[in-house]
């Protein structure tokens, strides 16, 4: 049984092209997920959660997509903080239980990770991290694309520590909303995922209390699990609203070969050009499921795929969003030059689908992983 009722997807649907067209943030969506428990959906049962798997979460963010993709993408971050915590949780860490007791109270958790110019992401930073007696952290620096930001109560970030007796350590840590010296810009207006309103947030002293710093580690890449957590679940839960995006492509453009054409009088679904068009949209789409299920599975059942959950995870991601923008493409050509139009859905989704080669893993740092993964690291 789905999570997400029809009807909930349905007015969340009917609200997406004026968000978009407003570059506005998803509000109402919000308030709706949020009464549905879907913030704490993948929050264990005893921890005040629904307790789905990520399996389960995987098909419901697709299904979001499915209605709206930035409203999937922007609630999927907190989403990952969520994963992430019950993933360390039912490994027997629980060092982000506080994530998952915070969502179950309606607490939103944003992402604070990526910094202009940073392509080692996780592995360093350019933002400061601070020591504060009693163990907490004054973050200091910018972070971009910040997910959820006019809504969000709880910043997951990090930054390095270059000043403590074991320095450099990069220290991971969540913020609250109502911390000092917290600037979210108003910088938002993309191309397309609008209405995630991911704007760019500068810290300045912002403080994390010692009870919400989670992580000290050295810089570079970390066996540490949070790591593998974060990269893993960050990669499915991404992948999913691009399976998601290419679900809705594909039942567009099979909608579209209802038409008849005028110079045959059949209808377009009788074109072999349209049917071969619509075929290769379809295999797309097929191939990315298997693969997203079963390391949704994986994660689920705690399978032990040691250094090859990167290349796996990076793959998976990939293969996603370029399917997701086959399928859109196809969609496009199959529905002619109504799809142009700016109000039209599928020109929406071809914007949409665009920001997937933006997110981590990206095309060139994805093959770096697999390739490394099989052959090792380039000799120096």
């Amino acid at each position: 049984m789905s999570f997400l009722s029809d009807d909930l997807l349905a007015r969340i649907h009917a609200r997406a092209p004026a968000y978009d067209r407003n570059n506005a943030f998803f509000s109402d969506d919000l308030v709706e997920l949020t009464e549905a428990g879907y913030l704490a959906a993948l929050v264990p049962a005893e921890l005040g959660g629904a307790g789905l798997a990520l399996r389960d979460v995987v098909h419901e963010q697709a299904r979001l997509a499915r209605a709206a993709p930035a409203t999937a993408l922007a609630i999927g971050m907190h989403l990952i903080w969520t994963a992430v915590a019950k993933a360390l949780h039912e490994r027997g860490d629980g060092s982000l239980d506080f994530v998952l007791r915070d969502a179950a109270a309606g607490e939103l958790f944003a992402f604070a990770i990526s910094e202009a110019g940073n392509d080692l992401v996780l592995f360093a930073s350019s933002t400061e991290a601070e020591p504060l007696p009693g163990g907490g952290y004054a973050f200091t620096g910018t972070k971009v694309f910040t997910s959820l930001s006019p809504a969000w109560t709880r910043l997951g970030t990090f930054g390095l520590d270059a000043t403590s007796a074991d320095a450099p350590k990069l220290v991971h840590a969540v913020i609250t909303r109502d911390s000092p010296g917290i600037t979210v810009h108003d910088d938002w207006n993309t191309l397309g995922m609008r209405a995630t309103q991911s704007r760019t947030t500068t810290l300045d002293g912002a403080t994390a209390e010692a009870r919400r710093v989670y992580r000290r580690l050295d810089p570079g890449p970390s066996a540490d699990p949070l790591i593998l957590a974060i990269f893993a679940n960050f990669e499915i839960l991404i992948a999913a609203v691009y399976a998601g995006i290419g679900d809705r492509a594909l039942e567009l453009a099979v909608q579209a070969t209802t038409r008849v054409s005028r110079s045959t009088g059949a209808a377009k679904s009788q074109d072999p050009l349209i049917r071969m068009k619509i075929a290769r949209a379809a295999m797309a789409q097929d191939a990315v499921w298997p693969r997203l299920e079963a390391l949704a599975d994986d994660i689920d059942n705690r399978v032990d795929h040691g250094d090859q959950w990167f290349r796996k995870a990076a793959g998976l991601k990939l293969a996603a969003t370029q399917s997701a923008r086959i399928v859109v493409d196809e969609a496009i050509s199959v529905t002619g030059g109504a799809s142009f139009a700016a109000d039209n859905e599928l020109s929406r989704l071809y914007r949409d689908v665009l920001a997937g080669g933006f997110h981590p893993s990206t095309a060139d740092s994805a093959h770096a992983t697999v390739a490394t993964a099989l052959l090792g690291p380039i000799a120096e």
